[in-house]
C-alpha cells in the first residue's frame, strides 16, 4: 500500500485508513528494460501509483535539523589542535633496517693447522614485517661458499612458535638460528639510536676475535725467487714500499711461507708486447706475441697474437706457463733437457722482472723476442721497483693492407635466373637472393594482363593467341597460350613466372622488362621468341594512370586509343543487337 494512507499518524488498522479519491494511477513501476535485446534490471524512480519511494522521503523536520546542525558546525571555532592523520606501521617503518655485526664459530676437525674458524656475518632486521636476513661477506679466494646464509624470513625463537623481535636483539648476546649460534658484537649508528630511543640499554660492543688461521697469516714472510741476491728479489713483493723500507728479517731461505705471495700477488701480472724473431723460418718473418710474467710464482707465458688470414691455426699458445731458467750451474749444460726437465738443483738463477727491459731483446728457451712495449700496470711497477731502469718503447711496424682482388663473375650459362647464378659465384654455399619484401606486400595479387600474338615467319605460328601476365610484386612475366580448335598445337603454359631481360643486356648489368616497355604494338623478345602486344585489360590503363611515374606518354596513349576503340565497338554492337530485337 502507499505510504500516503497513514501519513496522518493514525494506526494502520481497518477503518483508520483513507483512500485518495483523486488518484487514478495504481500501476507498479517498470523494473526491467531491454538493451540490445537483453533484459536488464532497472531501479524504479517512483513507487506504486507514482508515489514517492520510502527511501527517498525525508521529513521536513529532519531537513531542518540537518540544516541547523550544519550551521552549528560551521560556527564552531577551531581553537583546539586537530588530530594528526593516521599512518599505518608498515608505512612508518618502511625501508628501516637494523644492522648488527656478528660472527659464528665453525669447527674444523680434519685440519692440523686450525681447530676452528671465525666467520663474520651481518644480520639485517626489517622493522616493517619483523623479518631477518643473514649475509656473510664474500672473501676472495677463500674456498668457502659465502654470501646469503639465510634468506629473509621470520626467525623462530623457540619451539613454542615464538619469533625473534627487535626487543630480543642486543650487543654481546648469542642468537641461535637453525642450530647455528651467532654472537652479536657491534651495530651501526641508526640501530643504536633506534634501540636507545625505545628504551633498550645496549651492552658494550666487542671486537672481532681472530681465529688460529688468521693469526698464522699475520706471521707470513715473503719468499725470494732464488738464492742469489735475496734483498734484490724482495723488492717486487710489495708495491707500496720502497726497496730500502722492506725489513730484512729473513736469515735463511727455508724460513718463508709460500702462501704469502699467493695471497698478495695473485692478480699481479706484467704484460709485454713483443716480436718473435723467427730466423729459422724460410722467410725469416716476425710474429707479434704477448709475454706475461706472473709475480705470484715467477712464471712466464708466451702467447701468439691471433691475426686474421695469418695461415696459422687458431691455437695461440707458443709457450706454456713455466719458470724459465736463466743460468745453469757449471757442469749441467749437457743435461738432456729435451728428454727431461731441468731440476731446481741444477738452476743457478731464474728469470726475474729485472731481466725484461722494454727496448731490449730477451732469449727464452732458444727463441729471441724483441720487447717493444708494455701495459700501464707494468710501467708503474718498473717506476716504483726499478726507478733506474729506462723503458724505451719501440713502435711496432704496421702491416700494409693487402688490396683485395676484384671478384670475377663467371659468364652466365643460361640456366636459372641471373640472381641465382650470381649467388653461386659469391659464396661456396649459395643463399637465395634478397627480395624486396615491401614491394611484394604492396603489390601482392596485382597483375597486368596483355593479349599477344607470336611474331614469326612460320605458317604454323599464324593464329596462335597468347596472354602475357606481368606480376608487379616481383616483376616476373608468365605467358599462357589459348587453345585453338583444329590447330594441332596443345595450349597451356608457354612460360612460367620469370624475369625477362631485355635484348642487349649483360649479366653484370641486366635490364628487365617493366610496364613502361609494354605498350600496344610493342614487341617483347622472350628468350628467342618475339611477341607482339595487341590488347590489354582495362585495369592496366587504370593502374598506369594512377602511377604515372617512369611511364612514357606513348605507352599511355597507345593503351587509351586501343581501349577506347574497343569500348566504342562494344557499344555499337550492343546498339545493333537492340535494334534487331
Amino acid at each position: 500500500m502507499s505510504g500516503s494512507r497513514n501519513s496522518s499518524g493514525l494506526p494502520f488498522f481497518p477503518g483508520y485508513t483513507f483512500r485518495d479519491v483523486t488518484k487514478s494511477a495504481f500501476h507498479r513501476p517498470q523494473t526491467l528494460e531491454l538493451r540490445d535485446g537483453y533484459p536488464l534490471p532497472r531501479r524504479p524512480s517512483a513507487g506504486i501509483g507514482r508515489d514517492p519511494l520510502l527511501s527517498d522521503q525525508l521529513i521536513q523536520q529532519e531537513d531542518t535539523d540537518l540544516l541547523f546542525d550544519a550551521q552549528t558546525l560551521t560556527n564552531i571555532s577551531c581553537d583546539g589542535d586537530s588530530y594528526p592523520p593516521f599512518i599505518p606501521a608498515y608505512v612508518t617503518l618502511d625501508k628501516k633496517v637494523l644492522h648488527f655485526y656478528a660472527y659464528f664459530r665453525e669447527d674444523v676437525p680434519s685440519c692440523p693447522d686450525e681447530e676452528y674458524r671465525i666467520r663474520p656475518v651481518i644480520i639485517y632486521y626489517y622493522l616493517e614485517d619483523d623479518t631477518m636476513c643473514i649475509y656473510e661477506p664474500v672473501v676472495e679466494n677463500s674456498g668457502i661458499p659465502q654470501g646469503k646464509r639465510l634468506k629473509r624470513q621470520r626467525m623462530p625463537k623457540n619451539q613454542h612458535g615464538e619469533y625473534y623481535r627487535w626487543k630480543d636483539l642486543n650487543l654481546a648476546i648469542d642468537l641461535e638460528m637453525y642450530g647455528v649460534k651467532y654472537h652479536i658484537i657491534q651495530c651501526d649508528g641508526f640501530t643504536k639510536q633506534f634501540l636507545e630511543r625505545e628504551g633498550i640499554i645496549l651492552n658494550a660492543p666487542e671486537l672481532m676475535p681472530l681465529d688460529p688461521h688468521r693469526k698464522h697469516l699475520q706471521k707470513l714472510k715473503p719468499c725470494p725467487t732464488s738464492s742469489v741476491d735475496v734483498d734484490e728479489k724482495y723488492r717486487f713483493f710489495n708495491l707500496d714500499q720502497k726497496a730500502n723500507e722492506i725489513p730484512c728479517i729473513m736469515k735463511s731461505v727455508a724460513g718463508y711461507d709460500s702462501l704469502w705471495p699467493f695471497l698478495v700477488k695473485e692478480t699481479s701480472v706484467l704484460r709485454f708486447y713483443a716480436l718473435w724473431e723467427d730466423a729459422d723460418s724460410l722467410v725469416g718473418k716476425t710474429s707479434p706475441v704477448t709475454i706475461r710474467y706472473f709475480l705470484v710464482d715467477n712464471t712466464v707465458e708466451v702467447r701468439l697474437v691471433d691475426e686474421p688470414n695469418s695461415g696459422r691455426e687458431a691455437y695461440t699458445g707458443l709457450m706454456g706457463r713455466i719458470r724459465l731458467p736463466k743460468t745453469i750451474k757449471t757442469g749441467s749444460e749437457s743435461f738432456p733437457s729435451c728428454v727431461l726437465e731441468v731440476s731446481p738443483q741444477e738452476v743457478e738463477e731464474y728469470y726475474c722482472p729485472k731481466d725484461f727491459q722494454v727496448g731490449q731483446r730477451v732469449k727464452l728457451l732458444g727463441r729471441t723476442f724483441l720487447l717493444c712495449d708494455c701495459d700501464g700496470f707494468t710501467k708503474d711497477y718498473y717506476k716504483m721497483t726499478y726507478p733506474d731502469m729506462e723503458l724505451q718503447p719501440i713502435q711496432i711496424p704496421k702491416k700494409t693492407k693487402v688490396t683485395e682482388r676484384p671478384k670475377v663473375v663467371a659468364p652466365y650459362n643460361g640456366f636459372g635466373s641471373l640472381e641465382d647464378s650470381l649467388q653461386n659465384c659469391l659464396s661456396l654455399i649459395p643463399e637465395p637472393p634478397k627480395r624486396n619484401v615491401m614491394k611484394m606486400l604492396d603489390n601482392s595479387q596485382k597483375v597486368l594482363r596483355y593479349s599477344a600474338i607470336l611474331d614469326s615467319q612460320k605458317p604454323a605460328d599464324i593464329g596462335r593467341r597468347f596472354i602475357l601476365s606481368y606480376f608487379l610484386s616481383n616483376d616476373a612475366v608468365s605467358i599462357f597460350e589459348k587453345p585453338t580448335n583444329n590447330s594441332g598445337i596443345i595450349g597451356g603454359r608457354f612460360l612460367e613466372k620469370t624475369r625477362i631481360p631485355k635484348p642487349g643486356s649483360t649479366a653484370d648489368n641486366p635490364k628487365y622488362y617493366s610496364p613502361a616497355d609494354l605498350a600496344i604494338g610493342a614487341k617483347v623478345d622472350v628468350f628467342g621468341h618475339r611477341f607482339l602486344l595487341t590488347d590489354a585489360d582495362q585495369y592496366v590503363l587504370s593502374y598506369l594512370e594512377a602511377n604515372p611515374n617512369d611511364i612514357p606518354e606513348e605507352t599511355l596513349e597507345s593503351l587509351r586509343q586501343k581501349l577506347s576503340l574497343g569500348t566504342a565497338k562494344d557499344q555499337g554492337a550492343i546498339q545493333e543487337n537492340g535494334k534487331k530485337n
